[in-house]
């Protein structure tokens, strides 16, 4: 048990959230306010990825690897600290599988959509 690597792989974990669900809200709100960056070509394609990987995972069966690895560090310990206890909250549903797979799989449609309807676009550093 490792209580402290636990509480750093549930924060990356709910870093990564914030960046897909975040950079989505982000990229719409940037649209709007015509800001050049949420059509970075490098940001968009990590966003698209991320949200496909994590689809793809769960289409497969496939349980979330900061998942497994913070219980795994956890270990029998229930009892977390402050700011773990609510990231967990923020996190953690108690919903049957399905419907995760079924979100998962419509918020990478929609970020599919967002990159087809909004495309990012090149400049000249990012062809290197």
């Amino acid at each position: 048990m490792n209580p402290l690597l636990a509480d750093i792989v549930l924060i990356v974990h709910f870093a990564f959230v914030l960046f897909v669900v975040g950079g989505l809200v982000l990229i719409w709100i940037g649209v709007v306010l015509r800001w050049a960056w949420v059509r970075n070509f490098w940001f968009r394609v990590a966003h698209l990825c991320a949200i496909v990987y994590v689809a793809a995972e769960a289409v497969a069966g496939i349980w979330c690897p900061l998942t497994l690895w913070e219980a795994e560090l956890r270990g029998t310990q229930a009892d977390t600290g402050f700011i773990a206890h609510w990231i967990h909250r923020l996190l953690f549903y108690d919903f049957p599988p399905w419907v995760f797979t079924a979100a998962y799989v419509a918020f990478a449609l929609l970020v599919m959509a967002t990159f087809w309807r909004v495309p990012p676009r090149r400049t000249g550093n990012d062809e290197r």
